[in-house]
């Protein structure tokens, strides 16, 4: 009850303009429009570099991981994105907690996501994926790397719990998973290629990929949206009337402001010239196609629980409901071996859509807590 009640002391950061800020409502009055614009990623994160990654043999390149950070001090928040999404999913969470405290933030585009480059991108396995954060981390920090907490969302979150659990990141002090669960990730294997179909499969231009992002709900901060879809999606040469292209964003989008919807004779004129624009331009897809990894989804979930409980450092969960928790967690949670908090009004993409109140979190819980811990650290290094 104390950690709910403290939610609502954090202070709100200023809207974007063209913007929501994170919790409000989607819904604007008759004649206005939302901005849909992409934003830069140079507005959240200070550099975006490519860091080369050795084989074993210190002889050929790995791969290029695409990092984004902010910061040169202090400790390090090492964040690793969901499957589909990039490093820029993290990009307002960087810059509410950059903001507050002295701290280096790591994002980085896993493989085959984003900009990150691998001779292999075929191999998604969890112990490829974290043997991976581990060359990383050496890549950048060298034999003695600053103290790091990783935070991972989704699959970005079950692939930290591998790295953790198998050392690959030895000055690890702190581990935060955001809304992933093996008993509910492991349900929900058989319906994700549903869900895969369901979306569509070519946008007319980055915009329309974060309307429809938006008003589907699968990010419901319109700020994150407009700056993380841009990783999501890349542009392709494929005609719009090709086999296997889907309909236009356009015919699957879900209206919700039928207020807007008054003139049907001019929309439905304006339609058809989108349609004749959609034909003349390039069209953009999905960055990665997540139908195809189907094979590793079971390794990314299996045993994760287990794994999680295991890691001995102090663990936070964060999940977007109550009903994602398994046997497993419950017991865990009940015998103290980590802390969970549920932010029911979020979507699955906690962190994109109420980045302050993961700030919040993270701080109540490794201060309080784990005072010992990571975010001692932090709470020294305040600006």
């Amino acid at each position: 009850m104390e950690k709910q009640l403290h939610l609502n002391l954090l202070a709100s950061r200023p809207p974007v303009p063209g913007g929501l800020q994170s919790g409000s409502k989607m819904r604007m009055g008759p004649g206005r429009k939302r901005d849909f614009s992409p934003l830069s990623w140079s507005q959240y994160f200070e550099t975006m570099e490519d860091v080369e990654v050795e084989n074993d043999n210190g002889k050929d390149i790995s791969f290029t991981a695409e990092i984004y950070s902010s910061g040169q001090h202090g400790p390090v928040l090492l964040l690793l994105h969901g499957g589909g999404h990039s490093a820029l999913s993290w990009a307002v969470f960087t810059e509410v907690i950059y903001n507050r405290i002295n701290c280096r933030v790591v994002a980085m585009d896993l493989r085959a996501h984003g900009d990150t480059k691998v001779k292999n991108s075929d191999d998604l396995s969890a112990e490829t994926m974290a043997k991976d954060i581990g060359k990383v981390v050496e890549a950048l920090y060298g034999e003695n790397p600053p103290p790091i907490m990783m935070i991972g969302h989704s699959m970005g979150g079950a692939i930290a719990v591998h790295t953790a659990a198998a050392n690959h990141v030895p000055s690890l002090l702190g581990l935060c998973v955001i809304d992933v669960v093996e008993g509910t990730a492991m349900d929900a294997l058989n319906s994700m290629q549903n869900f895969l179909r369901s979306r569509p499969k070519t946008f007319k231009s980055v915009e329309n990929a974060i309307e429809w992002s938006v008003k589907s709900g699968q990010i419901r901060n319109v700020e994150s949206a407009r700056v993380s879809m841009g990783g999501q999606v890349k542009k392709c040469e494929e005609p719009l009337n090709s086999p296997g292209v889907s309909k236009s964003i356009g015919e699957v989008i879900i209206e919700e402001e039928e207020e807007e919807e008054e003139e049907g004779e001019s929309n439905h004129k304006r339609k058809k010239e989108d349609d004749q624009e959609v034909k003349k331009e390039s069209l953009y897809t999905w960055q990665i196609d997540l139908s195809k990894t189907e094979k590793y989804w079971e390794g990314w979930f299996s045993g994760l629980s287990a794994l999680f409980l295991s890691c001995p450092v102090p663990k936070l969960l964060l999940l977007a409901g109550v009903d994602r928790l398994d046997k497993d967690l419950t017991i865990g949670q009940m015998q103290g071996k980590f802390q969970m908090q549920v932010l029911p009004q979020c979507g699955h993409a906690v962190h994109e859509d109420a980045p302050e109140k993961l700030v919040f979190l993270l701080f109540y819980f490794f201060t309080y807590c784990s005072p010992n811990t990571f975010f001692a650290l932090l709470v020294r290094a305040c600006k």
